[in-house]
């Protein structure tokens, strides 16, 4: 049985560090408005953007803002326009499997999936598609410890 798919499982420091040196254009799937600045979904991303990623914000809530962080809002991962080297995610565990055939026509290089959000089904249906994915860290802490921040 062929297991080369494992590889995508992103689980070492070393490999988190060297994917992480790669993103430049994030999508931030669950992101939260200002109004939720108290909220992880808003100022992790907000975080980020300030340590000089581009922030794509796909709202799953139902907010009616047209921008978030001054970056046009989409509404569906299908609607982002180009290329994507990381999907940030803030979902539910059990509200993955809903994603993932968006996340897998998408095809960006990574998927992350936040503190507290592990999904192995998901992962494995990801990683076979040939996404790396990284389950149940933080982006945020993540990316400023490889001196970015």
């Amino acid at each position: 049985m062929d297991e080369a798919w494992r590889t995508h499982l992103v689980t070492s420091g070393p490999d988190i560090r060297a994917l992480l040196q790669r993103i430049r254009r994030v999508a931030v799937l669950g992101i939260r408005p200002a109004t939720f600045s108290h909220k992880a979904a808003f100022y992790v991303p907000e975080a980020l953007q300030q340590m000089g990623l581009t922030i794509v914000p796909v709202v799953v809530h139902g907010h009616d803002d047209a921008t978030i962080l001054g970056e046009p809002v989409y509404r569906r991962l299908a609607d982002v326009p180009g290329p994507l080297d990381l999907v940030d995610v803030f979902r539910r565990a059990e509200d993955l499997p809903g994603h993932a055939g968006d996340l897998i026509a998408l095809s960006p290089r990574a998927v992350w999936f936040q503190s507290g959000i592990r999904n192995d089904q998901v992962a494995e249906q990801l990683a076979r598609a040939g996404i790396d994915v990284v389950q149940d860290r933080c982006l945020m802490v993540d990316y400023r410890s490889v001196g970015r921040g």
